[in-house]
């Protein structure tokens, strides 16, 4: 079976933002390219220090509908960008 490059395996019960369920590839994710690209707007703004994680949160809502908790998105900041607050 071929599965899109752009698709990530399942590996818990939790959903990552920017991703949704596939019915054709059980046990792999479709990304949502648009949440992605909010999401990527989002962390970079957080981690760039122009606006706090609860202003973050807040607009990935206002633009996805979709929400994510402030420890989720410092989480994820802190995986792709390095650790929040430990700038030198």
């Amino acid at each position: 079976m071929f599965i899109p490059d752009n698709y990530i395996k399942r590996t818990s019960s939790t959903i990552p933002f920017g991703y949704e369920l596939d019915e054709n590839f059980n046990g792999y994710l479709k990304p949502v390219e648009t949440d992605l690209a909010v999401l990527k707007e989002v962390a970079e703004s957080v981690f760039h220090q122009e606006i706090s994680l609860g202003i973050g949160v807040d607009w990935l809502e206002a633009e996805t509908g979709k929400g994510m908790s402030r420890p989720g998105l410092k989480k994820h900041v802190d995986k792709i960008y390095g650790r929040l607050g430990k700038k030198s």
